[in-house]
């Protein structure tokens, strides 16, 4: 089984060529069944995912996305990064404007590109340092990929450690990116505290395994 990470004519932070497979092959290695994505944007990644988890299980899995799915910026996420949603290819543009007329920044577009996996997903319009409060279910893994400033990223990760199977991996993005210096910090501060374990897997990917 080799499965390739595919952009389905969307945005996604996985540009550099080789992440997206990488992480799909992490994931592989993992053969989780309850996933979980914080910071879903367009839903690329979230899509590839899901195919993963199909071709591995079939139907028997379960995927959970949370993401704002908003351009503005509430007083719980004032000064946090904003994603850039606008599109350098004018085809792209014109297609998502004009055409379709859909952003591909919201939950109704990521829904849209999730369609085929209706049964099997879950997606919350919400912030994470909320959603993962209230959350009840338990997950084999995660991809941290939300906010980038450092309390976002701390109180996410002290969330996750809840709803975390024993022996489930979470696995954070842009611990390398030199503009959001405050995931890094977020991360080596919970690794100390919780005395876990941490990997630093092709430059960018905080691996933690509880």
């Amino acid at each position: 089984m080799n499965i390739k990470f595919k952009k389905y004519w969307r945005k996604t932070s996985l540009k550099k060529k080789g992440d997206g497979d990488f992480l799909l092959e992490h994931i592989k290695k993992r053969n989780p069944k309850n996933f979980l994505e914080v910071g879903v944007f367009h839903g690329v990644t979230s899509r590839n995912v899901c195919e993963l988890l199909y071709s591995l299980h079939g139907n028997d899995f379960k995927f959970t996305g949370i993401d704002l799915f908003s351009h503005e910026v509430d007083s719980i996420n004032e000064n946090e990064y904003i994603p850039q949603t606008k599109f350098l290819n004018p085809f792209k543009t014109i297609y998502y404007n004009y055409i379709i007329r859909l952003d591909p920044y919201s939950l109704k577009s990521v829904h849209k590109l999730l369609k085929k996996f209706d049964k099997n997903i879950n997606i919350i319009k919400g912030n994470s340092n909320k959603v993962l409060k209230e959350n009840e279910d338990k997950f084999d893994y995660v991809f941290l990929d939300g906010g980038h400033k450092y309390t976002t990223v701390k109180h996410d990760l002290i969330n996750l450690t809840q709803v975390i199977n024993r022996g489930g991996v979470i696995l954070c993005d842009d611990y390398d990116l030199t503009y959001a210096s405050g995931v890094k910090k977020a991360i080596d501060d919970y690794i100390i505290e919780n005395n876990f374990n941490l990997k630093i897997l092709n430059s960018r990917f905080a691996e933690i395994i509880k």
